[in-house]
């Protein structure tokens, strides 16, 4: 598979395809895949929404119904996912990312979206940035979103990363919250973390079923692959407080996002004009 840009430090090694979505395209360690490969179909394809990894800019998840209210005004946003009526995972999935720098350790990415009002996409300017550090036992992922407006806008950002998922992967997070969802992935109720959903601590993945998500998160998880002895420590800075975990039946995948609000209410994040939200997310890899 040929992608844009290679970075390597020690046996870590991070493909990027910026052109396909600002993706990561494969994470591995030695030759050993820590996500989901992208394919090189889905490379070519220009989207991002298969790849090992991908930005969730400038919403996470699903606008029920397109309907965005934000500081009194309602803005009406078109579906943007196939098959699924409810926008999803904002606009950088869907788009080229420029390079604006990188080098054999680190590179960074950037996507300058204009107004989409009259169309129905996200009505409002911004530039998003993906800056990423290789270092031999780590990988740094820097999200930030630049308001280009001269008023205040909503903004969110996250991540979508597609863990490898094995018999006995385990996860650990401590998290206070859950938003119980309905059969379209909407949330209708926040409540306690139910003991079958509670991974204080570490428990198989494969135990669940889940696509929800949890507040009240420390930024911090564990997952570990006892089989390949590897431990994976993801550490997330503020805005980062919510975590979606999405484990589906019978996928060799499953994701745990670092997001910076919950399912539908970006809407509560408001950024000032010229303003910028910025966030660290640190894959820190150790053996078992």
């Amino acid at each position: 598979m040929v992608t844009d840009l290679l970075l390597q430090a020690g046996r870590l090694a991070v493909e990027l395809a910026p052109q396909a979505g600002g993706a990561i395209a494969r994470f591995r360690v030695g030759e050993t895949d820590l996500l989901r490969p992208m394919t090189a179909a889905d490379e070519a394809s220009g989207h991002g929404d298969n790849a090992a990894a991908y930005p969730l800019v400038p919403f996470s998840n699903r606008i029920a119904n397109g309907r965005l209210d934000f500081e009194g005004e309602t803005f009406q946003l078109k579906p943007n996912w196939p098959g699924v009526a409810h926008p999803m995972h904002g606009d950088g999935w869907s788009h080229s990312w420029d390079i604006v720098q990188a080098d054999g350790r680190s590179a960074e990415i950037a996507y300058l979206h204009e107004r989409a009002g009259a169309q129905g996409g996200w009505p409002f300017r911004y530039r998003a940035r993906q800056s990423y550090r290789l270092e031999p036992d780590r990988l740094i992922v820097t999200m930030a979103i630049d308001n280009l407006e001269d008023r205040v806008v909503p903004a969110g950002l996250g991540l979508h990363p597609f863990f490898l998922r094995e018999r006995n992967t385990e996860l650990a997070c401590s998290t206070q919250a859950v938003w119980l969802a309905d059969a379209e992935v909407l949330p209708v109720k926040r409540v306690a973390v139910p003991a079958e959903w509670n991974f204080s601590k570490p428990r198989r993945v494969d135990e669940v079923v889940l696509d929800n998500c949890f507040d009240g998160w420390t930024g911090v998880a564990t997952l570990t692959w006892p089989s390949r002895r590897l431990r994976l420590d993801l550490e997330a800075s503020e805005p980062f407080r919510h975590v979606v975990i999405y484990v589906p039946p019978g996928q060799p995948y499953f994701c745990v996002e670092p997001v910076s609000h919950a399912n539908g209410q970006v809407g509560v994040l408001p950024l000032g004009p010229g303003a910028t939200r910025r966030g660290q997310i640190v894959f820190r890899l150790s053996d078992l």
